[in-house]
């Protein structure tokens, strides 16, 4: 069962973690290229302040983006900004975030995402947490996917093994962590092709299923090729 007290705190420690993280670089740094394609470390912070805003949104039932057009115009805007502002727009939207989650509310209720997603309103906190400590690997400045604390991994993992299930054009597989003591063990794909087992660190699991890294160039497979991913 979700805890979303729990994962709002987890928010906090990781905002906290990256913005200290963030307030090292300068004006110079944040306009380098980040790990995602076509987006510097300043799309990346922009686009995170403007899903705290989205966020928001979702918990007073409003859209979560006007539209995916006004959503991308947002983060170019913002983009260019400077460190500072950037880390201002961080922290205040961080907060506004937190204190929508401090309000009398119905944490069962069913809310709407984008692209008519919809959630458990305690599932929100922990999606927020993943735009945070994804990103925070996405910029680029030292924090990779093997920092990540070991609980986060293991659930995005299971997510994301959730999100491919029953999808046809990927074949039934077995996820499994190298070495693990737990026999910490997902399954996802359809029913349509030979069933594929895919072993590596946590780490490296939560790369390809997240398309980050090199697509698995470290995870051994057994019964046939790594599967090709849809994207996210």
């Amino acid at each position: 069962m979700t805890d979303h007290v729990h994962d709002l705190q987890s928010v906090r420690e990781a905002t906290d973690r990256m913005l200290t993280a963030l307030a090292k670089l300068d004006n110079a740094a944040l306009a380098e290229e980040s790990h995602l394609p076509g987006w510097t470390r300043g799309h990346v912070v922009a686009h995170l302040a403007r899903n705290a805003d989205a966020l928001v949104n979702v918990f007073a039932g409003r859209p979560m983006y006007e539209s995916a057009e006004a959503r991308d115009g947002d983060i170019a805007r913002d983009a260019p900004r400077p460190l500072e502002v950037q880390l201002a727009d961080v922290r205040t939207t961080h907060a506004a975030f937190l204190a929508q989650t401090e309000q009398d509310q119905d944490w069962s209720r069913t809310v709407e995402l984008r692209n008519g997603v919809t959630d458990l309103a305690s599932n929100v906190p922990f999606r927020r947490l993943v735009e945070v400590e994804l990103h925070h690997v996405d910029l680029n400045i030292g924090y990779e996917l093997s920092d990540l604390p070991r609980e986060f991994t293991a659930r995005e993992i299971a997510f994301l093994a959730d999100r491919w299930s029953g999808r046809p054009e990927v074949p039934p597989v077995t996820l499994q962590i190298e070495g693990d003591g737990d026999g910490s063990t997902w399954h996802t794909g359809g029913t349509e092709g030979g069933p594929v087992t895919v072993l590596g660190s946590g780490a490296e699991l939560l790369a390809w299923l997240a398309g980050r890294g090199d697509g698995g160039a470290h995870l051994t497979v057994v019964g046939g090729p790594l599967p090709t991913l849809p994207p996210l």
